[in-house]
């Protein structure tokens, strides 16, 4: 099960709940904002979050997290570049966004790492790092429901801003077309901001 809930006033940003429909256990993907509701959400569902995995840790990603650990004790996970982002409001965008937002015991995984669900083993996400938004990017490729969640790095008939710090506009299209466009093309893609869309639909748009 995949479900999404959109956080945020300022900058609406999807969270998304990947839940096994048979244990209730599963991950929460990104927290931008309102960990609270996001908590009393999973809890009122009766889902157990294992993990809490975040795409990059710009401040409407990562705003929600604190409140959400208050409610819910998870690990925290991220690529291996991301404590220059969570570390430092200036990195994470969040004084611009009017206040300072960092993170504490954040553990990192690498490139393919890949994420097991300890309820169901068969339910894993490949780790698939996507720097060019930021340093710190990657996707969850979930290969057993097709489904891929992308941060920041492409959007419905958009991609990632790369003019904020780390952002790097050759890195960003590198990683498209070698983490994203290599997928099954039925893949759905699941960002940050825009409603889902498939990998063969945006190969589609780009590569005419």
């Amino acid at each position: 099960m995949i479900e999404c809930v959109t956080v945020g006033d300022m900058i609406p940003t999807n969270s998304f709940f990947y839940i096994d429909d048979e244990t209730k256990h599963g991950f929460l993907i990104d927290a931008g904002a309102e960990g609270d509701r996001l908590a009393a959400h999973a809890k009122e569902r009766g889902w157990t979050i294992e993990r809490l995995l975040l795409t990059h840790c710009h401040f409407d990603h990562i705003g929600g997290v604190n409140d959400f650990l208050r409610h819910i004790s998870c690990p925290v996970c991220a690529a291996e570049d991301s404590p220059r982002y969570y570390s430092d409001p200036r990195w994470n965008l969040s004084l611009w966004g009017g206040g300072a937002v960092t993170l504490s015991d954040v553990k990192t995984f690498a490139d393919r790492a890949v994420i097991t669900l300890a309820a169901n083993p068969a339910m894993t996400l490949e780790v698939r790092y996507t720097p060019g938004h930021t340093t710190d990017s990657c996707i969850f490729y979930a290969a057993r429901d097709r489904a891929a969640f992308v941060g920041d790095t492409i959007f419905c008939a958009s991609v990632g801003r790369t003019d904020f710090p780390g952002g790097d506009t050759r890195a960003l299209w590198d990683s498209i077309a070698r983490e994203v466009f290599t997928l099954p093309p039925d893949t759905i893609l699941y960002s940050g901001h825009t409603e889902e869309t498939t990998v063969g639909a945006e190969m589609a748009r780009y590569r005419r």
